[in-house]
């Protein structure tokens, strides 16, 4: 297991931007694809995107167009920059490896 750390959340207007970060503490997740997930409140966890190891992203269909994850390995950071915020991308942000888990950043989008 790595230790994962989210960051960057914060409160947004609605089309907004914000960029989250994802690092991890004496530990490299350059060969594992790394995935965001969200949870709104009162709803289930609903993933976001993936990178994997090489590069490639994947991305939920309602927010393909309006996030970027990308990763750069000499930081050991991978980041979801997310455009266009809508009032539904309120939600605790989490990067996953395997089965770690971060504590999680908070994106707020309100008027």
């Amino acid at each position: 297991q790595v230790a994962l750390e989210e960051s960057g959340g914060g409160l947004v207007q609605p089309g907004g931007s914000l960029t989250l970060s994802c690092t991890t503490s004496g530990a490299t997740f350059s060969s594992d694809t790394v995935h965001w997930y969200r949870q709104a409140p009162g709803k289930e966890g609903e993933w976001v995107a993936l990178i994997t190891a090489r590069g490639d992203p994947m991305y939920l269909a309602g927010v393909k167009g309006r996030f970027t994850i990308s990763r750069d390995s000499a930081k050991n950071t991978v980041y979801l920059q997310m455009t266009d915020l809508r009032l539904e991308d309120t939600a605790v942000y989490y990067c996953m490896v395997d089965d770690s888990r971060g504590p999680g950043t908070q994106v707020t989008v309100s008027s």
